[in-house]
């Protein structure tokens, strides 16, 4: 049996991957290819390149791609809305490693 790590389903599991193109993730986000590019020129979401050179997604950027849109949708402009989103993000893994050095500390 391949290691785990091998196995072409244990991709669908996986947040980070790469898998959707820039036209499908603009369909399933109901935006345009421009919006997304837009979000990679103020540093929200940077896709990774197929071979080939064409922009790809993860699950994990379209995310982040979904709160911008929520935010630009709602006035705020985009780079503003890059800002906030990269803030909350910063305070999301803030907020993990506080409550695992918690979980750390030997109480007395």
């Amino acid at each position: 049996m391949p290691p785990r790590s091998t196995r072409p389903v244990d991709k669908l599991d996986d947040d980070d991957y790469p898998a959707y193109t820039m036209g499908r993730a603009a369909e399933m986000l109901g935006t345009t290819p421009a919006f997304l590019r837009a979000l990679g020129e103020h540093r929200l979401i940077t896709p990774l390149r197929s071979e080939g050179g064409h922009r790809r997604y993860s699950r994990y950027q379209l995310r982040l791609a979904a709160r911008a849109r929520e935010l630009v949708d709602a006035g705020t402009q985009i780079e503003a809305a890059c800002r906030i989103i990269i803030l909350e993000d910063q305070l999301e893994e803030a907020r993990r490693i506080n409550e695992e050095q918690r979980t750390r500390e030997p109480t007395s």
